[in-house]
C-alpha cells in the first residue's frame, strides 16, 4: 500500500539508522511531541537502532495524557448531572480522576457514550431533544477543526441541547514551556505531522530561533521518524536552529487554511493547565464569546471540588521528558492498562501504554 509499506521498509530503515550513527559526533537529546510517534519508536525499537549518540525522550504528545485531573473530575461531575448524555472519545473513559473515572460513572448510572467524532455527538443531540448532550472536546490542533465545525453547526441549525466541554490544547506553547524550564535537556524536536497539517509551520520558527533548537515536522512510520531524526541531527551537527518538513506528502508551510479558518471562527486562546506542567499561557482553546450558548461550562454550574493527583504516578515527569515509564516503581505491577494510576497508561497514545505493550519484560533495552 502506497505511503504505508514503503515507509516500513526494514532495509531502508536500517540504512537511515546507520547514516544517523555516522553523522552524530556527540550525544544529542531529541524529543518527539506525538504519542503516535512514541508508539512507533517503542514498538520498532528505533531508539536502540540509532545507537547511544541519540537520546530519544518522550514529550507531552498525547492530549488525553496532558489533560489534568481537575478537568477529568469536571467531566465526571458533568456526566453525572440529571438528564445529561455525556459523549467522549474511547481512550478518555478510563482516565483516572481524583476518586473515579467516566467508566465508573457510567456503571453508576450516568449516560456516558463513546463516539468517534463531535459530529456524532451532535447527531445524538438531535435525536434526544429532551436531553442535554455534552461532548468532551479533548485534543490538540488535529481535532480542533472538527470540534469547531460541531459548535458552529449546532448554533447555525438551532440545536439548543448540545454543548462542548473544552479541554483542547496547543502544541507550540507546551514546547515553549519545556524549552524555558530550568531542567530542560531537549536539543531538538520531532514535531507532529498531523498537527502541522492543520497549522503549518510558521509558529514553530520563533521557537526554534529563540531557543536554538531545530524542529523537524515528521510522520508516523519508521522511515518517517528515522528520516526526521536524520534531518534533526544534520541541523544539530551544523549548528542550525531551523524548521524543516520531513512529512512533505501531507504538510505545507501554510497548513490547511480551511481548518484554520474554522478554528479562528470558533475559538479563542486561553491559559490552560497541563498535567505535570502546570498552567501554560495561551495554550488552550475555549469557545469564542459568540458561541457561549454551546459552552458547557456556561450552561452547567458545578459545585466546587478539590482534585488530587495520584502521588504514586510519575506521568508528569514522563510528559516533561524527564523520565521514562520504566523509571516508575509501579510500572507493570500496581499500574497496568487494566488498573492504571495515570493517563499515560490508559491512552492509546500514552508512553506508559506503549512500554507496557512492547517492553514490559524487556525494559528499555529491547532490541
Amino acid at each position: 500500500m502506497r505511503y504505508l509499506e514503503e515507509f516500513r521498509d526494514a532495509d531502508l530503515s536500517l540504512g537511515i539508522a546507520s547514516s544517523i550513527k555516522k553523522l552524530a559526533t556527540r550525544k544529542w537529546t531529541i524529543m518527539e511531541v506525538c504519542g503516535g510517534q512514541t508508539h512507533t519508536i517503542v514498538s520498532h525499537g528505533l531508539d536502540d537502532l540509532c545507537g547511544p549518540s541519540i537520546d530519544l525522550v518522550h514529550g507531552p504528545g498525547c492530549p488525553v495524557c496532558v489533560t489534568p485531573v481537575a478537568t477529568i473530575d469536571e467531566a465526571i461531575a458533568m456526566a453525572c448531572l440529571p438528564g445529561v448524555i455525556f459523549c467522549t472519545f474511547g481512550d478518555v473513559i478510563r482516565v483516572p480522576g481524583t476518586d473515579s473515572d467516566l467508566l465508573s460513572a457510567r456503571g453508576g448510572g450516568a449516560d456516558v457514550r463513546t463516539v468517534y467524532s463531535p459530529l456524532d455527538a451532535l447527531e445524538i443531540a438531535k435525536m434526544n431533544p429532551s436531553r442535554q448532550v455534552v461532548f468532551f472536546a479533548v485534543g490538540f490542533e488535529t481535532t480542533a477543526p472538527a470540534n469547531a465545525l460541531a459548535a458552529l453547526r449546532a448554533v447555525e441549525r438551532g440545536v439548543e441541547n448540545f454543548s462542548l466541554l473544552s479541554a483542547m490544547v496547543l502544541v507550540v506553547p507546551a514546547m515553549q514551556a519545556l524549552c524555558r524550564s530550568p531542567d530542560n535537556r531537549v536539543q531538538g524536536f520531532l514535531a507532529a505531522g498531523h498537527v502541522c497539517t492543520v497549522t503549518g509551520t510558521a509558529e514553530y520558527e520563533p521557537l526554534a530561533e529563540e531557543h536554538r533548537v531545530p524542529i523537524v515536522v515528521t510522520g508516523f512510520e519508521p522511515v518517517d521518524i528515522l528520516s526526521g531524526l536524520h534531518m534533526c541531527v544534520e541541523s544539530l551537527e551544523g549548528g542550525k536552529a531551523d524548521v524543516r518538513i520531513q512529512y512533505s506528502r501531507t504538510v505545507r508551510p501554510g497548513g490547511n487554511p480551511s481548518a484554520r479558518d474554522l478554528m479562528d471562527r470558533a475559538f479563542v486562546r486561553v491559559d490552560r493547565e497541563w498535567r505535570g506542567m502546570g498552567i501554560i499561557g495561551a495554550s488552550g482553546l475555549d469557545l469564542a464569546p459568540g458561541l457561549a450558548s454551546v459552552d458547557a461550562r456556561s450552561r452547567f454550574v458545578l459545585a466546587p471540588r478539590e482534585s488530587r493527583e495520584n502521588t504514586g504516578c510519575i506521568s508528569g515527569r514522563i510528559l516533561r521528558g524527564n523520565g521514562r515509564p520504566t523509571d516508575c516503581p509501579h510500572f507493570g505491577t500496581l499500574c497496568t492498562p487494566e488498573r492504571p494510576l495515570g493517563a499515560t497508561m490508559v491512552s492509546s497514545e500514552g508512553a506508559c501504554a506503549a512500554y507496557h505493550r512492547y517492553r514490559l519484560h524487556e525494559g528499555e533495552d529491547m532490541p
